[in-house]
């Protein structure tokens, strides 16, 4: 792999109108991609509005198989644009079950693999068990918490919710990933304080920057923008704070979006990973035979 990599990142809001949401999909696509981004990464479910602020039946009709149409036009993207390119998708994978899976296209070979959301949330505005499936911890085809081959690297992708497990991001470094992506859908309530707003996003970002730094890799991070309605009238609705950012092995801030629509395009040190972890071993001196404990729920 060369020691340098062009990533861009499409930070943008998303509607209940698909053809829409894609349309601006595709607009930040272009945009990156126009500026020598060989690796395009999307935020989680850009393809629609954060559905998951209620439990709807009906709402599982925008799910799609793997090869539907909004993956055949990320894939004729990627090809058309010469680039790698990170989607997601409302995965209907047999009925009845469902996923939220974020999938890879590699230029001109079409889809190379997708991961499938292992942590699923279920919390007020984030009822996420109700709609996916967590993804199979190994089902032989490369699933679970197994990097993606392709031809800019092998990619480390977890989505959202897995962000805020070190676990994760541990198990791809282990099998070689050579970059964390991590499209993801995060915002405020709007009845939280400007002090508690702040105390939340600090630590979504930090704790993603710390993925980095302990596994000494680049962490490349998609993230929504705008206010989205819960249309149930139950709930405040989510104000999706962006904060789209890409990072260096150490978690140092290369490039930091706002809170507004907005593509990111970033060139990468690949070869600041190895020089990093020549200096800083944590690989080397992990105590594989004191973590059995790890496996269980809590140790009482």
């Amino acid at each position: 792999m060369s020691n340098s990599l062009t990533v861009g990142i499409v930070q943008q809001p998303a509607w209940p109108d698909k053809a829409r949401s894609l349309a601006a999909s595709e607009a930040g696509i272009r945009s990156v991609a126009s500026q020598g981004a060989q690796l395009v990464l999307l935020q989680e479910l850009h393809a629609t509005h954060y559905f998951c602020q209620y439990e709807d039946p009906a709402l599982f009709d925008l799910a799609e198989p793997l090869d539907g149409p909004t993956g055949q036009h990320l894939a004729e993207l990627a090809k058309e644009l010469n680039i790698v390119l990170v989607g997601s998708l409302f995965e209907k994978r047999a009925a009845g079950l469902y996923h939220n899976t974020a999938v890879v296209y590699d230029r001109a070979k079409g889809r190379v693999g997708q991961y499938r959301k292992m942590h699923i949330p279920d919390d007020p505005a984030f009822y996420e068990k109700f709609y996916f499936t967590p993804g199979d911890s190994d089902d032989g085809r490369g699933q679970g918490f197994t990097p993606i081959d392709t031809s800019v690297g092998r990619l480390g992708i977890l989505v959202c919710w897995d962000q805020w497990y070190p676990e994760a991001a541990r198990l791809m470094a282990l099998s070689g990933a050579e970059l964390l992506l991590y499209p993801t859908a995060i915002g405020w309530d709007p009845s939280d304080d400007d002090a508690e707003k702040a105390r939340q996003k600090d630590a979504w970002t930090i704790i993603q920057r710390s993925h980095g730094v302990a596994n000494g890799l680049p962490v490349l991070v998609a993230n929504r923008v705008g206010f989205e309605p819960d249309h149930s009238g139950v709930g405040n609705g989510i104000a999706f704070w962006g904060g789209s950012f890409v990072c260096g092995p150490q978690g140092e801030m290369l490039a930091h979006a706002g809170e507004e629509t907005q593509q990111l395009v970033v060139n990468i040190d690949m070869a600041r990973s190895e020089n990093t972890r020549r200096i800083w071993p944590y690989l080397r001196d992990r105590r594989i035979d004191a973590y059995g404990d790890l496996t269980r729920r809590y140790r009482d």
